[in-house]
């Protein structure tokens, strides 16, 4: 179970030699437990991937705690690090490396034996549908599949949370669900998921619970069916536009 606790990231900016802060997320709490899809859903610039970047240590909270089964970054960075697959959008890959190479070498960096590097590798390009490209070179193929292996790097080593940053985003609508239903078959291993999206659809028909996030604070959580009847609409982005008081312009 990942645990967080008033989760706040403040940042300093300084604009004609004047300091400013603002947050970028603000006093978050919530929990996602084993075999559940948590969705994170919010627009542009809501504070989504400086969340789950603090989730998955890569930023340090300003306030608040992350825990993971009690176990916190301060005393269990590298066993938690160890079990989390953390995909981010603007992550960059190896050009000139094959995917078969990429994943090899990922499966090194974690300190997996070559035996099960390769069982590994056999079982995530089954998953993902990558067998006839597993040994083209990353920088020739297209985006839902250069994505797809950005997903694979993350799978090497059997990860028991995942923390997925617009996973789907620019991908075509084949790519798009390969990706999806992988995440449906990693819950039923019980698997904890964290599910960044500003594609409310999407989030509705693969999460458990969402969490609506606006100018960095929670506006909604609960089922999607739930927030939908919180707010009498009958999908989750016209729930979104009630809880914010419709479409504003805010240039």
């Amino acid at each position: 179970m990942i645990k967080i606790e008033n989760l706040t990231k403040k940042f300093i900016k300084y604009e004609k030699k004047s300091k400013q802060e603002f947050y970028a997320d603000k006093g978050i709490s919530f929990e996602a437990k084993e075999s559940e899809i948590i969705g994170i859903l919010g627009p542009n610039g809501a504070g989504k991937t400086t969340l789950l970047r603090m989730i998955a240590g890569i930023l340090k909270p300003t306030e608040g705690t992350i825990n993971f089964d009690n176990l916190n970054y301060q005393n269990n960075e590298i066993e938690i690090k160890n079990n989390i697959a953390y995909l981010s959008g603007n992550t960059k890959l190896y050009d000139t490396l094959t995917v078969y190479e990429l994943l090899k070498m990922c499966g090194q960096i974690y300190g997996m034996a070559e035996t099960k590097i390769e069982k590994n590798i056999k079982e995530i390009t089954n998953i993902l549908d990558m067998t006839k490209f597993l040994h083209n070179q990353i920088g020739t193929l297209s985006t839902g599949q250069t994505q797809r292996v950005n997903i694979a790097r993350c799978l090497i080593h059997d990860p028991k949370y995942y923390i997925l940053d617009e996973a789907t985003t620019g991908l075509d609508i084949i790519s798009s669900q390969i990706i999806l239903d992988f995440i449906k078959k990693e819950k039923k291993k019980g698997k904890t998921i964290l599910y960044s999206t500003h594609y409310m659809e999407e989030a509705e028909n693969i999460c458990d619970r969402v969490i609506m996030i606006n100018k960095g604070i929670v506006i909604g959580e609960g089922t999607p069916q739930e927030i939908k009847d919180k707010t009498n609409t009958t999908n989750l982005r016209d729930a979104f536009f009630q809880m914010i008081g419709g479409v504003k312009d805010e240039k």
